[in-house]
This record gives C-alpha cells, sequence and structure tokens, in this order.
C-alpha cells in the first residue's frame, strides 16, 4: 500500500476496516481480484486513454484473450481498434476573488474550449438561480447562479442560455451540495475535454465556471456565503445583488492522440445464428494521472473499470475456446470516462456489423461494496433479456428492480448507450440498496471518497461475497443468453424501444 493510503487507511477507523473482509476465498473470485489488481496497479498508471499505461493494459488484455481461444477482432486481423482523439485542456489557471485566491481543481474548473481568455477582470454579480427574468442589466459582467437540481428551477442550460442572452461575458455555476444522491466532487482529476475529430468545441470567449459551494466566499466576502450556499440548496427564495471584481487567468494546451479498443470474438456453434453475436464489453481506460488526493495522484480506477474487464476476462477463461451457440464478442473500450468515445467509435466504424449483434451485456457502474440483496437493472424489461436475469437473480437470492434515481441519468453515461441508441437490447447493472440502510450509508459514502479518486484501487473495501454472488450470476448471464435458441428481442410496448429498435 502506497504510504499516504496506508496513513488514511490508518485513520478511517473501524468503518473500513469492517468492510473490508481481508483477501476473498473462493477461488474464481480470488483469480478474478488478482487480474482487477494487477490490471489496476500503479504499474499501469491508471489507464488513461492515449498512455503507455493503457497501451500496457490493451496489450495484456489482447494476451489474455488469445490465450482463452479467441481471434482477434480489430483492424487489419488485429485485436486493436485505434480510437482518433483530440483533446482540449485548461493545464494552468488561477482565479482571484477579493476574499482570497481559488485553487485550479479544488475550488473551481474552467470549460476549456478554443478562445478562452488568457487574462481578463470582470465585475460580479450574483443572481440566484439566474432565471431570465431575475437577470437584469448584466452586461460585460460574470454572473454567479446556483446550479440547483430541482423542479421548477432552470436548468444548466437554461441558466447558461438566459446569461448569454443578457449579454454577460461569463458565467459561475455553484456546485449543487444539495443534491445529495449524487453530491459535487472535489478534487477534480483534470480540467479537459477530449472529442473525436471534428466534434471539438468551437471558438467561444463566453466563459463557464463550476465553483466548489465552499469557495464562494471568496467571491463575495461582503455576504454570508454559507447562508447563501444552505438556501440555494435548498431551492428557496434567494436575494440579487452586485459587487465586487475577479481576474481568471487560463493556459490552454491542446493535443491529438489514439487510444485502442480491445475487441475479440468466438465463433458460435449453430450457423443458423452467426449473425445473432452477442456483446460483452466493459471499459479499459482510466483517469490516469491527476490532481493528487491525500498525496496520490494516480486514479488507478479498480472497480471503475478494471475489475470488470478482469471479469470479461475470467469469462473467456472459463470457456477456453469452447464455443457457446452464437458468437460472443469481448470489447474491452478506451474512452469511456473522457465520453464514452471507444464504443461510439465501434458503433460508428463496426468491425463487426450492428444488424447481426442481438444483444449487449454492459459492465460498468458495479460497487460490490455491500451485500447483494437488489440489483438495479437498466433494461430490465426492455427485452427478453431481461426475464434471463430475472430468473437468475431469483437463483442467487437477490432481485432486480428499476433505476430508482433516474435523475442520476445512470442508463446515459456508461458504454450500453451506443448500442442502444442503435436498436439493440441490453442489460446494464449497478448495485442497488434499500432506502435508510447501510448499504446506501455506505454507497452514498463511496461516491464521496471513492468514485473518480484515486482510492478507488485495490485497497479499498470489499463485500467479497457480493463480489462473487454477482460474478457468478454474470458469467451464467453471458452464457445462457449466448445459448439460448431465441434471439434477445425488445418487449413491444417498451419505452426504450420505442425510441431505439429499428424495423
Amino acid at each position: 500500500m502506497k504510504p499516504a493510503k496506508l496513513i488514511c487507511a490508518l485513520f478511517a477507523g473501524t468503518a473500513l476496516l469492517a468492510n473490508h473482509q481481508g483477501e476473498p476465498t473462493d477461488p474464481e473470485t480470488k483469480a478474478w481480484w488478482n487480474l482487477a489488481t494487477e490490471l489496476s496497479s500503479d504499474a499501469y498508471e491508471g489507464r488513461a486513454s492515449g498512455s503507455p499505461g493503457h497501451e500496457r493494459a490493451a496489450v495484456l488484455v489482447a494476451s489474455k484473450l488469445a490465450a482463452a481461444g479467441f481471434q482477434p477482432l480489430g483492424e487489419d486481423g488485429s485485436w486493436y481498434q485505434r480510437v482518433p482523439l483530440e483533446e482540449i485542456a485548461v493545464s494552468f489557471a488561477t482565479l482571484d476573488g477579493e476574499g482570497g485566491k481559488l485553487h485550479h481543481l479544488d475550488d473551481f474548473i474552467v470549460r476549456p474550449q478554443p478562445g478562452l481568455p488568457q487574462s481578463a477582470s470582470y465585475a460580479l454579480s450574483y443572481r440566484g438561480y439566474c432565471g431570465a427574468g431575475d437577470l437584469g442589466d448584466v452586461a460585460g459582467r460574470v454572473v454567479i447562479c446556483h446550479n440547483t437540481r430541482r423542479s421548477g428551477l432552470p436548468s444548466d442550460p437554461e441558466r447558461e442560455a438566459a446569461v448569454r442572452a443578457a449579454g454577460a461575458a461569463a458565467i459561475i455555476q455553484i456546485a449543487d451540495p444539495g443534491f445529495t444522491i449524487e453530491p459535487p466532487r472535489w478534487p477534480f482529476a483534470h480540467n479537459k475535454v477530449v472529442s473525436t475529430p471534428g466534434e471539438m468545441p468551437a471558438a467561444d470567449s463566453f466563459v463557464s465556471i463550476l465553483l466548489n459551494a465552499d469557495a464562494l466566499g471568496k467571491l463575495v466576502p461582503g455576504h454570508d456565503a454559507k447562508a447563501l450556499v444552505e438556501t440555494g440548496a435548498a431551492g428557496e427564495p434567494l436575494p440579487s445583488f452586485d459587487g465586487g471584481t475577479m481576474r481568471l487567468t487560463t493556459v490552454l494546451r491542446t493535443s491529438q492522440y489514439s487510444s485502442p479498443n480491445v475487441i475479440g470474438y468466438l465463433p458460435g456453434t449453430d450457423p443458423a445464428l452467426a449473425d445473432q453475436a452477442i456483446l460483452l464489453g466493459a471499459h479499459l481506460d482510466g483517469y490516469g494521472f491527476g490532481h493528487a488526493v491525500d498525496g496520490d495522484a494516480i486514479y488507478n480506477g479498480t472497480l471503475d473499470d478494471a475489475a470488470y474487464v478482469a471479469l470479461l476476462l475470467k469469462f473467456a477463461e472459463s470457456r477456453q475456446g469452447k464455443r457457446l451457440k452464437r458468437p460472443v464478442i469481448i470489447g474491452a473500450w478506451t474512452g469511456e470516462e473522457l465520453g464514452l468515445h471507444g464504443s461510439r467509435w465501434f458503433a460508428a466504424h463496426p468491425t463487426w456489423p450492428l444488424a447481426k449483434i442481438a444483444g449487449v451485456l454492459n459492465l460498468d457502474q458495479l460497487r460490490p461494496i455491500f451485500p447483494l440483496e437488489r440489483l438495479t437493472t437498466h433494461g430490465r424489461t426492455d427485452s427478453t433479456m431481461g426475464e434471463h436475469a430475472a430468473a437468475l437473480a431469483a437463483k442467487y437470492g437477490f432481485v432486480l428492480q428499476d433505476d430508482p434515481e433516474p435523475e442520476r441519468r445512470l442508463i446515459l453515461r456508461t458504454d450500453h448507450r451506443p448500442f442502444m441508441e442503435a436498436g439493440i437490447p441490453f442489460l446494464n447493472f449497478t448495485f442497488g440498496f434499500a432506502p435508510g440502510s447501510e448499504s446506501e450509508r455506505i454507497y452514498r459514502n463511496w461516491y464521496r471518497t471513492g468514485y473518480h479518486k484515486p482510492q478507488d484501487d485495490p485497497q479499498q473495501l470489499m463485500d467479497w461475497q457480493a463480489a462473487q454472488t454477482f460474478n457468478q450470476f454474470w458469467l451464467e448471464l453471458a452464457e445462457r443468453i449466448a445459448d439460448d435458441p431465441a434471439s434477445p428481442h425488445w418487449h413491444e410496448g417498451s419505452e426504450l424501444a420505442g425510441k431505439y429498435a429499428k424495423d
């Protein structure tokens, strides 16, 4: 364990120690975790897309697929499909308010875009929730707004559109601490936007800043910032006022690079099902090196998502070249953390025709850190794949449920999305919990302390029985769907089918 993480663990108290139950005892879970630990070790440097660590991880994944009897399905007979990427990053920024200096990544981030001013000073206006009727004369000024996520109040895009229309030079949106189901996470690992060619943001001098609520007092020193934040988080009426100035400096860095998807397949045994492949996917990339937290700058990404690339490889190893009725494709995607770029690129440039993919099982957003009693299942009632999952969940002693927090839009935040939008039935899973339970406490705490942080590493808390149960469930589900004589299909009346299914 790294020294900073050892110190953190020693002072975390009994809660961490009680939930990290040593090492897994059953051989299959132990082998899976050993592989997850290897993929997310410091040797792979967090597997950032385009990094040497990601390239080494891709080679490891390809070698494991080859050893398991899979065949390459990348470009030109290789295991790899290279995804071209363009990056624009705010590599350095300062923000000085009349109440003190704000620290980039800890207190604020700036939307990266061509045309961002290198140095500028602004007068400040505070306008509460920034509805169009609340702005008044803010021409040329910076408008501070609460991005409270409550029904009946402006959304993020609506706030920005109103502020732009009023002639302001910039907007500062206070990250909402009242959105407790997924609270703001500070610090940020980095401050960048990555796109595939032709999708880079257009030049724009309008400045958009996201602000840590704890730093508001440095911009409005003559006002009770704590009270403003609490009132805004509650969605209660807020004042408007002008006053104060700020100075912003930025340094932009642009780069171009590529990063590989790793894709392999196992042919099927039934010629009649040869055009009905099942795609099993997880994302190989992580955050890589980023802003240090407790002295640690490597964002290992163990549960997000090295452990589930490892599960794909355990599936491959379990087959040892023994085929199922349908072809099985394994995709270890790059660029998920940057905007689903790897899976989107494959969907737009498939190395296997999308029309010949019958269903997708995606592995992401899984957190086996408390008992598996409920499994949130995106796509649960939308296709026949959900019925297979429900039958196996009953066998393994847990229940499936719909997403209880759709406002988080998890269904759109991972790599099944491009395939869903192409009309292919899918399933994606997230560990669920009973409201108010200890499991919910652990889950919420992980989003504050582990999600997209260096603390998502092999030393974190785990529930080994939950991990074992899910892995067994998923491995059996993949085999069951790939061997089912009936092809996966959308259910009539499914909302997703009505939106995405192709005739």
